[in-house]
């Protein structure tokens, strides 16, 4: 809302899980999309949380999280690469207009993981900004490599924990806000097939379920 105070970090991050639920279970209320609510929030934003996710097109936050205009301020790389636009754009949210939750969001058979693992694996490379992108994923693989890890899954989770960790270590901003309560980070690995997204990592003043199910 645009004029309600912001949500607590476990309240913003149980609208988005209670959002997924409704999504899995074919009951979506698609709610703040509306004539009533575009006027309201017209004026000004107060988004209760920054997505940032995989460009990847099936997944758009808004419909797996059943949310609407003004809800969620939301920033998409290919492999959620994060470099400075990334990093000032949800300083932004944070800090301006008082986002209390940082999601970052990753699914399987992402792309960009996939491209990495087969430079790791065999030196297939790119041209173009892609290779950036690609290079950027590499560091994750690499560490599920050394941890013993080779499940799709496990890489994805390993990469979505490095990202989060990296948008905390990086912005001294985000890393204020965590430290005082007022915002926290988690990642959720989205499925493409059932739509639900499971809980990886957290950061900062959350108690959540260790899954997210659309049970």
């Amino acid at each position: 809302m645009t004029t309600a105070a912001a949500p607590s970090p476990a309240d913003a991050l149980e609208l988005l899980l209670t959002g997924n639920r409704r999504f899995v279970a074919g009951a979506p209320q698609h709610p703040n999309q509306d004539a009533a609510r575009r006027a309201e929030t017209a004026p000004g934003q107060r988004p209760f949380a920054v997505v940032f996710g995989c460009s990847d097109s099936r997944l758009a936050a808004e419909i797996i999280f059943d949310q609407g205009l003004g809800d969620l301020f939301v920033v998409r790389t290919a492999g959620h690469v994060a470099g400075p636009e990334v990093l000032g754009s949800i300083e932004y949210a944070v800090s301006v207009l008082d986002c209390p939750l940082v999601v970052v969001l990753g699914h399987d058979s992402c792309g960009a993981v996939a491209a990495a693992r087969a430079a790791v694996a065999g030196g297939v490379s790119t041209t173009g900004y892609v290779r950036d992108v690609i290079e950027r994923v590499t560091s994750s693989v690499l560490a599920a490599r050394a941890a013993g890890l080779t499940e799709d899954d496990d890489i994805i989770a390993e990469h979505i924990r490095r990202t989060a960790e990296l948008l905390a270590d990086r912005s001294r901003v985000l890393a204020d806000q965590i430290t005082t309560g007022r915002t926290a980070v988690v990642g959720l690995s989205y499925r493409l097939a059932d739509g639900s997204a499971r809980l990886v990592t957290t950061r900062g003043p959350v108690a959540m379920p260790q899954t997210v199910t659309g049970a």
